[in-house]
């Protein structure tokens, strides 16, 4: 290390100096120290008299390039710590996994989790993100997620919330394990709210379990002291009316109606149950009772109509969806309700999906028209029927328009581009959009290089799919090799040897000539006519 500088060692004198100073300094002590760093005057005043020995700004250049390499090491640390929290999260869930493979009763599986994780995993601080990663990485854990719970809940750095139940009600409610769900729910009343009860709801609905969470919803209150207001009753209905159990969510409705009066939202949402069922007629009855009774449906309800309307016609006779969807617009136009992007959206899509793309085009630039924007579910929506048609440059273009507009593609939606640029067998674009994939920071996933190395040998092309290979390694994704089909169609098929005409001996060429002269011998012979039979 080179030596000190006069002014650099004043300086850190300076600082020991003034970090040892007492932390409350009487006001002129501070006026003392925060002269020398006023800006200068015109004219100059005169300086204290120790002001020489102060150091000049210059002096302080290498703690100036520690301090600007702070981000740096704030970012290096962020990252060392999610990269911990992942292997963390991993090592819980091999314990929890490994612990639901011994064959034990629930209680003892259960307390023996409880006992495993607090031996080995005594200093690690438990947060939301730690959770919700070790519930991913276990989905064979089973019951023993219990443990996981009660070891969390034991935990004197931790607390548990409102968020982090609704994660363990989310993983059961997978499970399709509503007993345990019901015994964590009655085990942290104090902590559950609204989020634990959308959780709750969601599952039992996914589940096909439409009664049970009606049930849950009239004796939440009772039992595990969760509120009963309008909010929850409309998410409620809004969560069985997507799954199209309108027939739960209208009864719902009407029992509870001296209690929560319904609005023009819950019969929006009432109508769009309907039309998820498909059940078109029960929601033209549930409008015109709406009608009666003083509501109006507004964009949201037509929106669900509409689509109802195309996904129909598309089942039953797709020539008439321009025609059926331009009444449903036209009412809309009567009674005064807009159009938003939605509209757009539920056009755009079903036109693509009789792939009608051009016309979904048209519906495309017209949107301006109506004061309405494309979203990123109009961009996808179009690029990827543009794929399918293989007009692959407009859908480029599209990309790029999108990424104009403001809004950024995920992994996802590339997986996407890429299993139908495979599919249409255009394996060369395929490989640019998934340059392009990575230049935009998606990370391919293990299902990426697997769809692009299986389509590579099938067009054999073995060099290319070994390069895709190696590049997974490289990145760290635990890409399996195995055998993939080769495609017929790009099998090299074997040169035909052409037969060199071998010279004839003599008593070949004779008998070639007796043949040949034989032949014309008998053509000059009369044929006897068929004989004709009389009846």
């Amino acid at each position: 290390m080179p030596p000190l500088r006069p002014t650099q060692l004043r300086s850190l004198l300076l600082l020991r100096r003034l970090s040892s100073s007492p932390p409350h300094p009487s006001g002129a002590q501070c006026r003392r120290l925060l002269l020398p760093y006023s800006p200068p005057s015109f004219p100059p005043r005169v300086a204290p008299a120790y002001s020489s020995r102060l150091p000049r700004l210059s002096d302080f250049s290498p703690l100036r390039r520690s301090f600007s390499s702070a981000a740096a090491d704030a970012v290096d640390r962020s990252g060392g710590r999610d990269r911990d929290r992942d292997e963390v999260a991993r090592s819980i869930s091999a314990e929890l996994t490994a612990e639901a493979a011994v064959e034990a009763d629930a209680e003892g599986d259960a307390l023996s989790v409880v006992q495993r994780l607090a031996l080995n995993f005594s200093r690690v601080t438990p947060d939301p993100g730690l959770i919700l990663s070790t519930l991913n990485l276990s989905p064979d854990a089973g019951r023993a997620v219990l443990g996981f719970y009660q070891w969390l809940a034991q935990n004197p750095d931790f607390a548990h919330t409102d968020e982090t139940l609704s994660m363990f009600m989310d993983y059961l409610g997978r499970r399709k394990d509503f007993k345990a769900i019901d015994e964590l729910m009655s085990d942290a009343k104090d902590v559950a709210s609204s989020k634990t009860l959308e959780s709750v709801i969601d599952r039992l609905v996914r589940a096909g379990r439409p009664v049970q969470a009606v049930e849950f919803f009239e004796r939440m209150e009772r039992d595990y002291g969760l509120k009963r207001d309008k909010e929850s009753m409309k998410m409620v209905v809004e969560k069985l009316c997507e799954k199209g159990y309108a027939t739960c969510a209208e009864k719902m409705v009407k029992n509870l109606a001296h209690e929560f009066f319904p609005d023009e939202h819950v019969c929006d949402m009432l109508i769009k149950g309907w039309c998820v069922a498909g059940k078109l007629d029960e929601a033209n009855r549930l409008a015109r009772e709406m009608y009666r009774g003083g509501f109006e449906i507004g964009t949201a309800g037509y929106n669900a109509l509409l689509d109802c309307v195309c996904k129909l016609c598309r089942k039953k006779d797709p020539f008439q969806l321009n025609s059926e969807a331009e009444q449903i617009l036209v009412d809309m136009d009567y009674y005064g309700v807009p159009r938003n992007v939605e509209t757009f959206n539920v056009l755009i899509g079903n036109l693509c999906k009789i792939r009608k793309t051009e016309d979904a085009m048209k519906l495309f630039h017209s949107m301006g028209e109506w004061g309405c924007y494309p979203n990123e579910e109009t961009f996808l929506v179009l690029t990827r029927s543009l794929y399918q048609a293989a007009r692959v440059g407009e859908g480029d273009e599209m990309i790029d328009r999108m990424k104009s507009a403001g809004y950024a593609l995920d992994r996802k939606a590339y997986y996407g581009f890429l299993k139908i640029l495979c599919g249409i067998e255009r394996i060369d674009h395929a490989l640019t959009v998934f340059k392009k994939m990575k230049a935009d920071g998606c990370e391919p996933g293990i299902k990426t290089y697997d769809l692009l190395m299986g389509k590579s040998c099938a067009h054999n092309r073995l060099d290319k799919a070994n390069a895709i290979f190696n590049e997974a390694l490289r990145r760290g994704v635990p890409v399996e090799p195995k055998a993939y089909r080769l495609d017929p169609r790009f099998m090299k098929k074997p040169k035909a040897e052409k037969k060199e005409k071998k010279r004839e001996t003599l008593p070949e060429k004779m008998a070639r000539k007796r043949r040949r002269l034989k032949q014309i011998r008998l053509s000059f012979v009369k044929k006897p006519k068929r004989m004709m039979r009389g009846y």
